[in-house]
């Protein structure tokens, strides 16, 4: 197994780096995905809860390629020489889900809230164990397009192999970042979120590397 080329610290460190001069955008990014969810969630969801228990759920679930797209985001903050907040700040990436490939990532992210959902409720710990194998499966979903269903789940699997230390160490300080977040009524998540997806994208982009010289790929 290679080793990580640098450590889940160097990561944030990675992560200033990217964001650099867009932490305003990233930031306004960030609320607008917080606000349209949560306006969507309080309005379609409640409403629709009303007629059936479990159609906010529902809602739920059909935010998260919206998610996907806001993660998307600062992996092309990370790859572009060209500022992806400039258009105005991306609000555009929130919503290239549900116009390109709505089912494979759909299907994809819905299996993965699934698989973590059940292995949760097995016991605690081994749904902590999954999500961290699972964690790197909306990148692969961006990088592979051919693949779908279970496939980008089973490719995360194998690239977080000795690997999932590191991403619960990062999962912790982003955890603690979040509760200091409360000090200022939750605010300061707005840049706190862009900091930790930020990082994440740089994991990635190193775990995929260490897998390609592993098993030889070139992707």
């Amino acid at each position: 197994m290679e080793e990580l080329k640098f450590t889940e610290s160097e990561c944030w460190g990675l992560a200033r780096k990217d964001l650099r001069g867009r932490w305003l955008e990233a930031a306004l990014l960030t609320f607008v995905y917080v606000l349209v969810s949560c306006l969507i969630s309080a309005t379609v969801g409640s409403g629709l809860n009303l007629i059936c228990p479990g159609f906010s759920l529902i809602v739920a679930l059909l935010l998260m390629p919206m998610g996907w797209g806001w993660s998307m985001t600062f992996l092309e903050c990370h790859r572009s020489d060209k500022d992806p907040f400039k258009d105005p700040f991306n609000v555009k990436n929130l919503f290239v889900a549900y116009n390109k490939d709505f089912s494979r990532i759909f299907t994809t992210l819905f299996l993965q809230f699934l698989y973590t959902f059940l292995w949760t409720l097995l016991l605690i710990v081994p749904g902590i164990i999954k999500s961290l194998s699972y964690a790197l499966t909306p990148y692969i979903l961006k990088d592979y397009p051919e693949l779908k269903n279970n496939q980008p789940i089973e490719l995360s699997m194998a690239m977080m192999q000795g690997y999932k230390l590191e991403m619960f160490i990062l999962w912790l300080k982003y955890f603690g970042l979040c509760l200091l977040s409360i000090l200022t009524l939750g605010i300061a998540y707005f840049w706190i979120g862009p900091f930790y997806s930020a990082a994440m994208v740089n994991f990635y982009e190193e775990v995929k590397k260490a897998y390609n010289e592993r098993s030889g790929n070139t992707l």
